[in-house]
């Protein structure tokens, strides 16, 4: 289960992550982050699986304008971000990031716009924030349901988590992270992160 979860986060986050505009519904960020991210890999897909650094960069072109970092960063870190002074909080919010985007790029690369289904939108676009329901038809045709989660900037709707199969991407990590600052430190959590963000440190 666990293994699911890891191969469609990041391809959840780059669906979520669509061309914003302040008029634009959650539903349509949904709808054009997939024509973008198809357009981006259309015959593409086996020269990124080798070049890893142009995997990021086409992720990252995507993501990084319309995820808000900074309140899915501070939701992660909890209780800990009223601790944490400002220079913590720049350095967890990009190391947050990149390590995000590193670690589950390979889940971009077994998209397929035809195996996703979004679901009639039943929530409240005049709200502060809302949820797209959608399911992903794996390979296998095991059916995921992935939940995004969307708050609504001045600039237009930003995606900021990510549910799927019911567990919840930011309630999940902000989990492993207590632990870790409680027995280790918020210092020293930031510098693995950072560490494990590094291009030399992929395999």
């Amino acid at each position: 289960m666990t293994s699911t979860i890891l191969r469609t986060l990041i391809l959840a986050l780059t669906l979520g992550a669509a061309s914003v505009a302040a008029k634009e519904g959650p539903v349509a960020v949904i709808t054009e982050a997939m024509e973008e991210l198809a357009e981006g890999l259309d015959g593409r897909k086996e020269a990124l699986t080798v070049d890893r650094e142009a995997l990021h960069a086409l992720i990252n072109d995507i993501l990084l304008p319309r995820f808000d970092r900074t309140y899915a960063a501070q939701l992660v870190m909890g209780r800990h971000w009223r601790s944490a002074d400002e220079e913590q909080r720049d350095r967890f919010i990009e190391a947050f990031y990149q390590n995000l985007l590193r670690k589950y790029a390979d889940g971009v690369l077994e998209f397929d716009q035809d195996r996703i289904d979004i679901k009639p939108y039943r929530g409240d676009p005049s709200e502060k924030r809302t949820r797209v329901q959608t399911v992903v038809t794996l390979e296998d045709g095991t059916l995921v349901p992935v939940s995004y989660s969307l708050i609504n900037r001045e600039s237009g709707w930003q995606l900021f988590d990510v549910t799927i199969e019911g567990i919840s991407y930011i309630r999940n990590f902000r989990s492993e992270l207590n632990s870790e600052i409680g027995s280790k430190g918020l210092e020293a959590v930031i510098t693995r992160l950072e560490s494990e963000a590094e291009p030399e440190s992929e395999q």
